[in-house]
């Protein structure tokens, strides 16, 4: 699979970060002690360091991971499946956007995590692995996850499962509240209510394969997290407390940009570095 970009710019993660908070710019050229000028100029994409970090301070983001994004010095190492694991980007508009697949390897039994733009890839790889998709689900239903969940649902005969927060994704589907628990031979996987990008936002944290797991949607990205333009403060908080305090080891799969895992956005992620 081609190198897939990291999701946002540092400028976007500054403006996801004032529009969240709701800082005007005005407001935040002051608190950050930047001309108006200065924080124009960031805000569109030029990486002046200097004012980099002193609008990272006033945010309460990480700078040196601000800054380092802002260079590219930095992208996630990828972590390695032997099997049981695949991971799809697929173009939705202007954007790309993940869906992802687990199984296990003996009984051939499988699980899908969103649909993506598309679900011919993962189609591809179902017939390819002889697997028997036994429960499709929904990170969320904003229309770019779940693009062409009908045919899917429809070509695998699988359980559609989304969060009880959420909007139905399809008629039939069913529901589940938060901490459900859910199994494929030895893969267990729970829900985690991750909500503030969306009402019923979802975690799915998967234990059994090579890592820990856990498929984000759009709760955190590599270096940046998903917006919020009204529940910033909710969002932020539970991928703090619910994705955060996962093992150090999980993997990362996030519903744009690359699969990451949680050490790394410690370090690097601006938002939860120190």
């Amino acid at each position: 699979m081609a190198r897939i970009p990291l999701e946002d710019n540092f400028n976007d993660v500054i403006n996801k970060t004032q529009r969240g908070l709701q800082i005007t710019d005005a407001d935040l050229a002051q608190r950050a002690e930047v001309t108006a000028e200065d924080l124009a100029a960031v805000k569109a994409g030029q990486p002046l360091d200097a004012v980099i970090r002193r609008v990272a301070f006033a945010l309460k983001l990480s700078a040196a991971a601000l800054e380092a994004l802002a260079h590219k010095r930095w992208y996630p190492q990828q972590p390695i499946f032997p099997a049981g694991f695949a991971a799809f980007n697929t173009v939705h508009e202007d954007m790309t956007v993940n869906s992802y697949v687990i199984w296990d390897g003996r009984t051939r039994v499988a699980a899908a995590f969103d649909t993506g733009a598309t679900c011919e890839p993962m189609l591809d790889l179902i017939r390819a692995e002889r697997l028997s998709v036994h429960y499709i689900f929904i990170t969320h239903t904003h229309d770019d996850h779940i693009a062409d969940l009908t045919r899917f649902a429809a070509e695998t005969k699988a359980q559609v499962w989304a969060s009880e927060l959420e909007p139905a994704p399809l008629p039939g589907a069913q529901t589940f509240k938060e901490n459900a628990h859910f199994h494929l031979g030895p893969l267990a996987i729970k829900t985690l209510l991750t909500s503030g990008h969306s009402p019923g936002m979802t975690t799915f944290y998967v234990t059994g394969l090579s890592w820990p797991l856990a498929v984000v949607g759009d709760s955190i990205f590599a270096s940046s997290m998903g917006g919020s333009a009204t529940h910033f403060a909710e969002q932020y908080r539970n991928n703090r407390e619910k994705i955060l305090t996962l093992p150090r080891d999980t993997v990362l799969a996030c519903g744009h940009g690359p699969v990451t895992t949680l050490g790394q956005e410690k370090q690097h992620n601006p938002f939860f570095a120190r």
